[in-house]
């Protein structure tokens, strides 16, 4: 069955930095509402807003102490229902971020947990004795050097495999599925189209507390989010999480219309494991992310080919996220651009994210080409994990930095301090200054976003690679008898793509509907395609 977001675009809003209302230097619910006609202009379907609930705020939202409340730094109830009512009126789809996993330890939830052995709330938590000697009942590292934390007034250590200041919930508690279930409730009934669930994998842990193996170094799948040299299987995909999905999707089917979205934030080993979250009869998480595409070490042709056969033979028909950057890891232009050519690998990714099959996730800044802005100093650093490992790690400050949208002061974010730095070229790299030049990455980007909801096969048709080239990308998308093909030049020299032998040929003349070179456009090409360093091509025969 077909739904909405088959055919949608997600752009992902890292509220804290997208725009500030009211000169706090902190972006907010209000902000986001101000700018929704940039995003219905820019040609998205759907935002993706990162968490706006109470919070101390030691990981920027992600550590929440009420989940049906707003933080004030974000705005109020009110702001959240117009947010609701004005994307409803521009056809816009909101999905709002669950953090289901843990809690803050200021969540009043935690603070009657921790009260007593015999709170009525203590199993609602994972806690436990240490070892004989006084130290931690295992090895399990996570964000922290040691996923467990003594408190001395109960003189038992609790879990958490983020921050100490979030704690695990005990999800074998048939009590705090309830709750948690109850709060996916609470937002779904106000409007929201879906929910995104935060570290959905990391729910259930080894009953028995077994050791994790030690590793010479940290696995590549995992080297966005955690720090340790350690295989972390008995604290991260667990086989009962799976049962606890299927209950959700469930209760959700059952109580709400439309069977909403629920997208699974998943760092997995491999594409085996993703299948899984799909659930065998589509009856866990509709999408759950794919970041392996953000794992590749270089933008090389032959790595992103072979990583896509990879998905597209295990995944099947499912349709998976398209993901290049986020607000947990580097850009994708820090991670394969210069500064010199960023803005044609910018042109050229989006060409990919754009084109690929999948539902493409646009991180804020991504269709500006924004490049990483880490902190100099540890003075600097916001991001615990940054100050934590610091300066062998700077954090995730760098990915996060304020939107800019103009050349002003502050541009355009804030009238007061911003949160954190700006991107030193703001000045330059904006909203406003890209809307006034045709051929920068902001227009590229909207050009695209016209192309693919106007052409079927790029929102809807399969997929086919072609050829073993190292330099040059190239698929082809079908839709009943429509054909498009995609040639991606990912090195900086002159490349050729022969069209002479294409699968399903039926004509020796190609048209170019876009490319990322402005002077390649409406250009009539038959036996060969000559591409630019990085340029991108989209081309239908004619």
């Amino acid at each position: 069955m077909s739904s909405w977001w088959n055919e949608a675009v997600f752009y992902q809003v890292y509220l804290r930095s997208f725009q500030d209302s009211n000169g706090d230097g902190i972006g907010d619910l209000r902000g986001l509402v101000e700018r929704l006609d940039y995003l219905q202009e820019l040609g998205i379907n759907a935002i993706w807003v990162t968490p706006f609930y109470e919070s101390p705020h030691v990981d920027f939202g992600y550590d929440v102490s009420s989940h049906k409340d707003i933080d004030s730094r974000y705005g109020n109830m009110s702001d959240f229902e117009d947010l609701i009512s004005e994307a409803n009126k521009r056809n816009l789809k909101i999905v709002v971020d669950i953090i289901l996993n843990h809690t803050s330890d200021q969540h009043p939830f935690f603070i009657e947990s921790r009260c007593s052995r015999t709170s009525s709330k203590r199993d609602w938590y994972i806690w436990r004795d240490g070892k004989p000697d006084g130290s931690p009942p295992n090895n399990w590292e996570g964000f922290e050097r040691s996923t467990w934390t003594f408190d001395s007034k109960t003189n038992q250590y609790y879990y958490h495999f983020h921050y100490h200041e979030q704690p695990d919930l005990n999800w074998r508690n048939p009590a705090v599925v309830e709750e948690m279930f109850s709060i996916c409730d609470f937002w779904l009934n106000k409007g929201v189209a879906g929910l995104r669930l935060d570290a959905i994998n990391y729910l259930v842990e080894d009953s028995q507390l077994l050791d994790n193996p030690i590793l010479d170094r940290v696995p590549d799948y995992l080297r966005n989010i955690y720090q340790f040299n350690q295989d972390p299987i008995y604290t991260i995909n667990h086989p009962d999480n799976h049962k606890i999905l299927k209950k959700l999707r469930h209760h959700i089917k059952i109580n709400h219309q439309d069977d909403p979205l629920l997208i699974g934030e998943v760092w997995v080993p491999n594409f085996h494991e993703i299948r899984r979250f799909y659930g065998e009869n589509d009856d866990e998480i509709q999408l759950p992310f794919n970041f392996f595409l953000s794992t590749l070490p270089r933008g090389n042709a032959h790595y992103f080919r072979e990583m896509i056969v990879e998905f597209q033979q295990i995944l099947g028909n499912l349709l998976t996220t398209l993901v290049l950057s986020n607000h947990d890891f580097e850009r994708a232009t820090s991670r394969y651009a210069t500064e010199e050519n960023s803005d044609a690998m910018a042109k050229l990714l989006a060409t990919l994210l754009l084109t690929l099959r999948g539902i493409p996730f646009i991180y804020y800044g991504e269709e500006l080409g924004l490049r990483d802005c880490p902190p100099e100093t540890i003075e600097e650093v916001q991001d615990p994990r940054g100050r934590i490992r610091w300066p062998d790690y700077k954090g995730r400050d760098g990915c996060r930095t304020p939107m800019p949208w103009n050349s002003q002061s502050q541009a355009g974010f804030t009238t007061g301090q911003p949160w954190y730095k700006l991107n030193p070229d703001y000045q330059m790299r904006n909203v406003a200054v890209q809307t006034d030049d045709p051929n920068s990455v902001l227009n590229h980007y909207k050009k695209l976003l016209k192309l693919r909801q106007h052409c079927t096969p790029l929102s809807l048709g399969q997929l086919t690679m072609l050829g073993d080239d190292i330099t040059v990308l190239a698929y082809m998308r079908f839709y009943e008898d429509q054909i498009v093909l995609i040639a991606l030049n990912m090195s900086n020299d002159h490349a050729q793509f022969s069209l002479a032998k294409l699968p399903h040929q039926r004509n020796s003349s190609w048209k170019i509907l876009l490319s990322t070179h402005v002077q390649s456009k409406d250009k009539i090409v038959k036996k060969t395609l000559t591409l630019n360093p990085f340029e991108g091509i989209v081309v239908v025969p004619i």
